[in-house]
């Protein structure tokens, strides 16, 4: 029942996004560049290994990812030397943050028309207790 309560909130959350006709930023809604501008926010740079730590992604994802958002003018990348090694920084630019602003936005509208909606009332599993006694 827990996968068809899921079902029927998301086709909800559909309805609304359509209803609300508000379309959201394809690069920013994959999580994993969600999760690396949320990290950029305080506004200092972060490095590549603090990025690692902080969303859990790969070298080669985290590269990917952040190539993207770079190449949309989100973030910036920066190749900083560090004695004879060369240190990678992102920071959030001011559109990457004033699009995140603007996404964040839209999800807040999207859960403030949600609470006039009606929504299936969810199910508490009970124990399957039809097995037979030995």
């Amino acid at each position: 029942m827990t996968d068809w309560y899921c079902f029927v909130n998301i086709l909800c959350i559909i309805k609304l996004i359509v209803a609300l006709n508000l379309k959201f930023d394809e690069i920013i809604s994959a999580p994993c560049r969600l999760g690396i501008l949320a990290t950029l926010v305080p506004g200092q740079p972060v490095s590549f290994s603090e990025m690692k730590a902080a969303t859990s992604l790969s070298d080669g994802n985290l590269h990917v990812q952040t190539r993207k958002l770079a190449d949309a003018g989100y973030i910036s990348i920066n190749k900083v030397k560090k004695g004879k090694r060369s240190l990678t920084e992102f920071r959030i630019t001011d559109l990457g943050l004033e699009r995140l602003r603007l996404y964040v936005m839209k999800l807040q509208k999207v859960l403030e028309a949600g609470t006039s909606t009606k929504r299936p009332v969810a199910r508490v599993e009970r124990p399957d207790d039809s097995a037979v006694w030995a």
